[in-house]
This record gives C-alpha cells, sequence and structure tokens, in this order.
C-alpha cells in the first residue's frame, strides 16, 4: 500500500499516538510506503530518505502502486516561496510550505490523486550549481529550532541540512548520524568548499548536529535558530555566548 500528503505540513511521530515524539514532518506532495495500519494510526516510510514514523489516519490519501512507481520516476517540481498557495477545480485553497513536491508540475497546474491542482508561484527542479546551496539555506536563516521540523516556520539540525539540499536537487538522509554517512571525508577545514556538510559529536562519539559550511571559516546551522557562527579546527564558536557549542567531528563534501 502506497500514500501520498495532501496537506500543507504533517507530524511524523515516533510512536502511534498525540503525545508521541514528532521526529520529521511531511509536506505537501511527498510520498510514502505504507509499513502497517494500527488503529487511527500508519507506519510509512518516506521515498525521498526511507525515513519511518507514524502519521494520522486522516491526514493522507491513498494511491495505487502504479501511481507511486509513476511519482518516482516524474520530474520532481518544488515550491521555492517561504509560503505560498495552491487550489483545485473546487476552488479549495491549500497552503503549502517551501519545498512542497508538485506531481507532473507543468505549466501552472499539477495532479495529486487524479485532483488537478493550480499553482502560479515560483518552482525548483533539477540539479542546482554548488553555490547555490548557499543562497537556499540563507533563505531560512533565524528560522526557530523545532526538534523534527523541515519548513521556515520552525527546524532543526538535519531537517535544515535535508532541505537545503532538496531545494537543490540533491537527496540527504534524515538525521545528522545518517547524513555523516554520505559523502566523501575531507582531513582538514582549509579543504572545504561552501556548501559542505560538517558534523560535530557528543563527549560518546555519537554524531549529534551538522551544519553547512560557508566563506571565512563560518557555517550556518540550526542551534536555537538557524544562524550563523564561526566554525574553527576544535568546531562551533558562538559569539553571542563566548564559547564553543559544537565539537567538530568531521567534514564532508556531498557533491
Amino acid at each position: 500500500m502506497y500514500g501520498i500528503c495532501n496537506l500543507s505540513i504533517v507530524p511524523l511521530r515516533a510512536a502511534p499516538a498525540d503525545q508521541s515524539e514528532m521526529i520529521s514532518q511531511l509536506l505537501f506532495g511527498d510520498y510514502f510506503t505504507i509499513l502497517e495500519k494500527e488503529n487511527e494510526w500508519i507506519k510509512i516510510a518516506l521515498d525521498f530518505d526511507n525515513f519511518e514514523g507514524y502519521i494520522d489516519h486522516k491526514q493522507y490519501v491513498e494511491i495505487s502502486a502504479s501511481e507511486f512507481l509513476k511519482l518516482k520516476e516524474s520530474e520532481h517540481n518544488y515550491t521555492a516561496q517561504v509560503i505560498d498557495f495552491t487550489t483545485n477545480t473546487k476552488q479549495d485553497l491549500c497552503t503549502i510550505p517551501l519545498g512542497a513536491h508538485l506531481p507532473y508540475y507543468n505549466k501552472n497546474t499539477f495532479s495529486l490523486n487524479n485532483e488537478t491542482y493550480h499553482f502560479d508561484g515560483a518552482t525548483l527542479k533539477g540539479c542546482l550549481p554548488k553555490s547555490e546551496i548557499l543562497q537556499k539555506a540563507y533563505i531560512y536563516l533565524n528560522s526557530p529550532f523545532l526538534w523534527g521540523g523541515k519548513t521556515p516556520f520552525g527546524i532543526d539540525c538535519s531537517g535544515f541540512t535535508q532541505m537545503v539540499y532538496k531545494l537543490c536537487g540533491y537527496k540527504l538522509l534524515r538525521n545528522a548520524s545518517a547524513q555523516a554517512t554520505q559523502g566523501e571525508v575531507l582531513s582538514f577545514i582549509e579543504e572545504s568548499e561552501p556548501g559542505d556538510l560538517a558534523f560535530f559529536d557528543n563527549d560518546e562519539g555519537e554524531i549529534i548536529h551538522v551544519g553547512i559550511i560557508l566563506n571565512n571559516y563560518t557555517i550556518i546551522h540550526a542551534h536555537g535558530k538557524v544562524r550563523i557562527d564561526t566554525l574553527d579546527h576544535s568546531g562551533i564558536f558562538n559569539a553571542d555566548l563566548q564559547k564553543h557549542t559544537h565539537k567538530l567531528r568531521v567534514i564532508k563534501k556531498i557533491i
């Protein structure tokens, strides 16, 4: 069984309960495999990154296996504005956040579960130059930190890096520790380029944080909010606090 998100933003939870921790979010147009159904909850695996969790059974529509495969093989167009909206043939309005997927988008229309929608906002598609990673990252500047969040209205560190790379046409896994398994290891900060990823660990050696390297030994990352701090060989130095807040573990070149 398969499904697609037909709402703006849907919480993805660790367990089948409203009180459970939000571990990520589905954005409009995200499609997935249904792994199991449990009362009023379904367990899913997102196609984009294979991340698993539970969503409310009222917050999606089912699609066929053939439609799922067609979506996988189609060109992906994503919304390019912080917030936008779309209307269907019934003139129902739905707000959609930055990075929402518009299935089969063509000339201001797209289709979701056999319903035609109109959208006249800006879109992104294909793989963009590496320089665009910084430009997309700046869109999220000052967005509040939200555990499990993936939008400019609330985002966590790995949600931030994943969404920025997604807007540029590249796939990252969902969590910082998983993203750290991707790409090529760089030995020194001096080898890095703007757009590369820096990962940070805790005292137990577990990777718990990630950010995007900028120019001039700076980094943009989600810590309280999406902010820009100094990066050195020890880690992230926060000028506001006058101390290092994260210990550098590894730098990876993804593209």
